[in-house]
């Protein structure tokens, strides 16, 4: 990595950043476990950890929507 003029960064640096922009893009976690290579589902979850932002999006999303719903009834 160095010759790249990327020193202090490691390879499983950049393939960590691939597969959590993978996983922030929606692939699924076959697609990721395809992607890295894993036959576990645990080592492919890591990187589903960058979705957690997303539920949060979503969950405010849908109670917007309920209370909207609530107030029209």
């Amino acid at each position: 990595m160095n010759k790249a003029g990327l020193k202090g960064v490691r390879f499983h640096d950049l393939r960590h950043t691939g597969n959590t922009l993978a996983a922030i893009a929606g692939a699924t976690l076959p697609e990721l476990k395809e992607r890295m290579g894993h036959a576990s589902d645990r080592a492919a979850m890591i990187y589903l950890h960058a979705t957690d932002e997303r539920h949060s999006e979503i969950a405010d999303i849908l109670s917007t929507m309920a209370k909207a719903e609530l107030k029209g009834k």
